[in-house]
């Protein structure tokens, strides 16, 4: 089956008559980049990109969507960790990119709200929001190409979680697409409202199953007036946990950044990303990145603080060697390995990334048993992780054997395997497979696997009921019959 038999050439036309010829791209090396995921692991096909630059203009696209029974696959910056935003290989459905539709149509320092369309870039909504005196905390390593929609489609985390929350916390009103192509309009930042089933919720992390997120109203808090990064070496993940309860005890909700690394992560960096260097004179198995922020100029201030509770972490045997960054260059340099953490592990070699949660108790003894046993089962290959340990969530990476030279190949081989592996011990250890970067293409299977069968009916009867006709990002998210 073609493409081409699959949208014929005058539902195009349709669409063009829509948006105009500026709406509608068909050119194949102009639709190229856009049907391929960031990883490279997922190729689809698509006739067209729709690329509506208004809120009525989606609308119109929506509902003329499901009247030819055309799928739909919303799409931001494409930097989806898991498939998410990639179309079908068969070329059965056409992207719907928000990209055009990138204005900040509200900044409100009073209100501490920023009325974002879904294509603002992250990286110019911070840039907006310093210049208004005030800061949106979320913050991830692909924040200048990762879109507002995007992120709430995917109900993203990032490294600031352990303060402020992930995408869920921060959106206080969305306007989006339905499937029929109505506008639910819901940018109305009510703090009480009970009309009933939250409308809002459902469709933050719903991967675009569900309809179109076109804008949404987000919480905005006082910008950083002075901040204390810090880089501490431990010995292992259960010290790092200790060192958090310490300085969560001594500085309170001060604490905005609590990242853990191991030091073979920290490594693959120095290796790979120029620049770099180890803060800390002592190369310990574990590290630690800290971000203490205050709001205001109080004395003593973050630095002042977090010298004293470092200096207590020493002196309890949590610590092995710390370092606060004596400038803001120096500060950026501390948080440039933490996010440059993925890259470096790209230029390694293959490797399969797991986005997974466990209770934070748990964690320390998962983070050591999990890639020993990994380890253990797939001879060659070593596992290790990294990420946002107060909040329960890190980064489980295992890599292939060392001279591997084709990837595709190994993870064709080994990746199932591997995959069921580190999913059964994540949900052994009551965790989820998906922490932040959602479910996608990637994990759908292995969800319909683990998941309970009631979770997986209501995720279906949802699904079912917002879009009966299926033409929301299909494939993605809700596992297929066969998938549990």
């Amino acid at each position: 089956m073609t493409e081409q038999a699959i949208i014929a050439q005058d539902a195009i036309d349709r669409f063009v008559a829509l948006l105009g010829p500026k709406g509608v791209i068909t050119d194949a090396d102009d639709i190229a980049p856009w049907v391929s995921d960031w990883r490279g692991r997922y190729h689809g096909k698509a006739r067209a990109i729709l690329s509506p630059a208004s809120t009525r203009e989606v609308a119109d696209c929506v509902a003329l969507a499901a009247e030819l029974g055309i799928a739909l696959v919303p799409q931001g910056g494409n930097t989806s960790m898991v498939g998410g935003a990639t179309p079908p290989a068969d070329g059965s459905a056409l992207i719907l990119s928000l990209r055009r539709m990138n204005q900040i149509r509200n900044l409100s320092a009073d209100d501490n709200l920023a009325v974002c369309e879904a294509g603002v870039i992250l990286s110019n909504l911070h840039d907006a929001a310093e210049a208004a005196g005030r800061r949106f905390p979320l913050s991830l390593g692909a924040k200048g190409s990762a879109t507002i929609g995007g992120l709430v489609s995917t109900n993203a985390g990032g490294t600031q979680v352990l303060r402020h929350g992930t995408m869920r916390a921060l959106v206080e009103g969305i306007e989006a697409v339905l499937p029929d192509g109505s506008i639910f309009d819901g940018l109305d930042a009510l703090k009480k409202d009970n009309r009933g089933y939250d409308i809002k919720q459902l469709l933050i992390g719903a991967e675009g199953t569900l309809g179109v997120i076109t804008a949404a109203a987000l919480r905005l808090v006082p910008a950083i007036a002075a901040r204390a990064v810090g880089w501490v070496g431990v010995q292992t993940p259960a010290d790092a946990l200790a060192l958090l309860r310490l300085v969560e005890g001594e500085l309170g909700d001060s604490v905005e950044g609590f990242e853990v690394i191991a030091d073979d992560g920290l490594g693959h960096v120095l290796s790979h990303i120029p620049g770099t260097r180890c803060p800390i004179e002592t190369r310990t198995p574990w590290h630690v990145l800290i971000e203490v922020d205050h709001g205001d100029m109080r004395e003593p201030g973050p630095t002042e603080r977090l010298e004293g509770a470092l200096g207590l972490a020493l002196e309890r045997g949590i610590a092995i060697d710390a370092a606060i960054a004596a400038s803001e260059s120096q500060a950026e340099a501390f948080w440039r390995i933490r996010e440059s953490l993925s890259e470096s592990e790209k230029a390694q070699g293959p490797a399969l990334q797991y986005d997974i949660s466990v209770p934070v108790p748990r964690m320390p003894a998962f983070m050591l048993e999990a890639a020993a046993a990994a380890e253990a089962a797939f001879p060659g290959t070593t596992a290790s992780s990294f990420g946002h340990l107060g909040d329960g969530n890190v980064h489980f990476h295992v890599r292939a054997p060392r001279g591997t030279s084709d990837g595709p190949a190994w993870i064709a081989a080994q990746g199932q395997a591997i995959n069921a592996f580190v999913h059964d011990a994540v949900v052994a250890a009551g965790g989820s497979i998906s922490a932040e970067h959602g479910i996608g293409q990637m994990k759908r299977a292995e969800l319909g696997r683990l998941a309970s069968p009631a979770r997986i009916h209501a995720l279906r009867a949802i699904k079912t009921a917002f879009d009966p006709g299926g033409i929301m990002n299909p494939d993605k998210l809700i596992p297929r019959p066969d998938e549990g």
